[in-house]
């Protein structure tokens, strides 16, 4: 801090930090923070006491500039008015700033394909029906693939849903799931639900693989957790 800094708040400590000893009974403020609680007002009018940006280094090194005096770039300095009529105008502009990259890419978007993949009545919440969706894009061979589970009857499998990302070139969409009910049973002995699991999450691992996490899904303290790779092929 340089001293003119120093000087500044000692001065206003002073003027607006007395000790005010015949407050000391009563309830409440004992200080004037008029100045302070200003900025933070969310309301526009003009504030109490403005500040004086005279001798101000910013504003006198944007004032010798012909450059940046009248740019666009610089955000422009509302003196008279508080932090949250700032806030409001910032939002605004940013707010602009993004409408017309939204609108590009809005209309640039279309369906490409629509594939059902289970129908649910109306009193049913359809959103509960649907999880860990995980997107990978295999820039080798042009193809986007989609991870996901599904709750209810099939919660011991994941599905991978495939589409080409090259239009010109005519691959078929495919969709096909994944189940892992009890394949990990040490023996043909075991009982078919004794070792059933179903899938907690599942990511691509690279193009060629399917990193899964597993549980047991039998209701016990001590549920296994498997970590397993799969070949994509």
């Amino acid at each position: 801090m340089t001293q003119k800094d120093i000087t500044f708040v000692a001065d206003f400590l002073t003027e607006h930090f007395n000790e005010a000893p015949e407050l000391y009974n009563r309830k409440g403020k004992y200080f004037n923070v008029e100045r302070v609680g200003q900025y933070l007002k969310d309301e526009d009018d003009d504030l109490v006491s403005p500040p004086n940006t005279e001798g101000n280094q910013w504003f006198n090194f944007l004032k010798n500039s012909t450059h940046l005096k009248e740019s666009p770039l610089l955000f422009p300095y509302y003196p008279e008015k508080s932090l949250h009529f700032v806030k409001r105008q910032m939002e605004a502009v940013i707010e602009q700033c993004l409408q017309k990259p939204a609108d590009v890419i809005g209309k640039s978007v279309h369906q490409a394909v629509c594939m059902s993949l289970y129908k649910t009545s109306q009193s049913e919440d359809s959103t509960q029906l649907f999880k860990l969706p995980f997107l990978w894009n295999d820039r080798t061979s042009n193809m986007h693939y989609v991870l996901f589970t599904m709750l209810e009857n099939s919660i011991s499998k994941i599905y991978i849903l495939r589409r080409s990302t090259d239009t010109s070139r005519s691959v078929s969409n495919g969709i096909l799931a994944v189940e892992f009910g009890n394949f990990l049973n040490n023996s043909i002995n075991e009982s078919s639900d004794s070792r059933c699991y179903s899938c907690l999450d599942a990511h691509f691992y690279d193009d060629e693989t399917v990193t899964v996490v597993l549980k047991e899904s039998v209701e016990q303290e001590g549920k296994e957790r498997i970590l397993a790779q799969l070949p994509l092929s």
